[in-house]
Formats: structure tokens, C-alpha cells, sequence
């Protein structure tokens, strides 16, 4: 018998998929929902271990995928807002984005509660900053409660550009697919295609993909 809860995304039944080994010692069950093809962790009970370090070590291309998203966000904020916007980071670790951004000229803010901020000192984000659009790169698969997160970030600007690995078609076992991160026990939300098109359908907002890059 499979077990069930409740979908974090749309609240509809969700059902167990599979179980995984995190962090090498927690077997944690993996819940599918086929009304919006999310996938959710049980629980997770083990993220206060899993940060101990916010930047976790299997994270290698750190600093290279920083560079590239720089390079594509200078050309996607150009064309979507000119050279007069602002924008906050959400998540934004280090600050290493940030100031790839204003080096470049982009008026961009640092925010993340559980980082420090080493690169982009002074340019921290505050409430009463008004932003064009809010980034959150390799951050959606961290969401606990991705709907609460999601609703906050709307509050702050009604574009939300992002990364996340979209979970495949295929619904692959554990071991199949990296972006699981079972190693390091961080990930714990999954959306696929289906899922961002149902968000986008219920806060009334476009989904564009294009380039690995997401834009609500």
C-alpha cells in the first residue's frame, strides 16, 4: 500500500513514490503528485544537519554557475527592463551574483537569512526598496514550504526570475538523478513544467522558460 499527504503545491493527494537514503543514514520517503507533478520529501527533519554549511561542499560549480547566470541575466534584464531597474537576489548566498550584477552596472540587493554576506557588502536589500524583479537561483528545490515562500517573494515584485532543475518525465529512481542531492540532504522540493504552469495559473502570472532560466 502506498501512503498519501497532501500536495505542498495544490493541496491534492499526493502519493508515495519512492524511498532514499539522505545525508548517508535517513531513509526518507519521496512524495509524487499527479495533479501538478510535484515532488516533495516527507518531513524533513534532517535540514538542520544538512546546513550545517549553507553552501554545501558537493557544490562545485559554485562560482562558475554564478558567471554564467550574470552573463544571461545581463542580456534578459536589458531587454525586459532597460538599464533603469532594480532588483533584489533572494537567497543570494555570498553575494557573489550580486556583484557580478553591479560591477556591470545592474542595481541589484543582497538578501539571505542563513548566509553571510561576503561580496556585497553595503548593498543589502531593505522593505522599503522598491525592485523591478526578484531572482532566486538554485533556491526553489530548498523550499520547505515552496507556496508560502512563492507568495512572499510576490509581495516583493510580480516577476520572479529563477533556476531550479525540473524534475524529468521519467520520474527517475534515486539514484538516477544528481539533482536529488542526497549527499547533502538540502533539496527537498521538485517542480516540474506542469507545477510552474499551475502556479503561474493561480496567482493570474506568464511562465516563460528559456536557457534553463524561469520567469514568473
Amino acid at each position: 500500500m502506498k501512503y498519501s499527504t497532501k500536495c505542498k503545491i495544490c493541496n491534492n493527494d499526493s502519493y508515495e513514490a519512492f524511498k532514499a537514503l539522505v545525508l548517508f543514514k535517513y531513509q526518507v520517503k519521496y512524495y509524487h503528485c499527479i495533479h501538478c507533478e510535484f515532488l516533495q520529501t516527507e518531513n524533513p527533519y534532517w535540514l538542520n544537519e544538512a546546513y550545517v554549511r549553507p553552501i554545501n561542499l558537493s557544490d562545485t560549480g559554485y562560482m562558475a554557475r554564478n558567471i554564467a547566470i550574470s552573463k544571461k541575466m545581463i542580456v534578459l534584464l536589458y531587454l525586459l527592463f532597460g538599464t533603469k531597474g532594480s532588483y533584489l537576489d533572494y537567497a543570494a548566498g555570498y553575494g557573489t551574483l550580486v556583484r557580478l550584477m553591479r560591477d556591470v552596472g545592474f542595481d541589484f540587493y543582497w538578501k539571505d537569512k542563513y548566509t553571510k554576506n561576503l561580496f556585497a557588502c553595503g548593498f543589502e536589500w531593505s522593505s522599503n526598496l522598491k525592485v523591478n524583479a526578484v531572482t532566486a537561483f538554485e533556491v526553489f528545490e530548498h523550499f520547505v514550504n515552496p507556496i508560502d515562500e512563492i507568495e512572499s517573494l510576490l509581495k516583493i515584485s510580480n516577476t520572479i526570475i529563477f533556476s531550479t532543475e525540473l524534475y524529468p518525465v521519467s520520474q527517475p529512481k534515486p539514484q538516477e538523478w544528481w539533482y536529488f542531492g542526497l549527499e547533502h540532504g538540502q533539496h527537498v522540493s521538485f517542480f516540474s513544467h506542469k507545477t510552474l504552469e499551475y502556479i503561474a495559473k493561480k496567482y493570474n502570472l506568464n511562465y516563460y522558460s528559456v536557457l534553463n532560466i524561469k520567469v514568473l
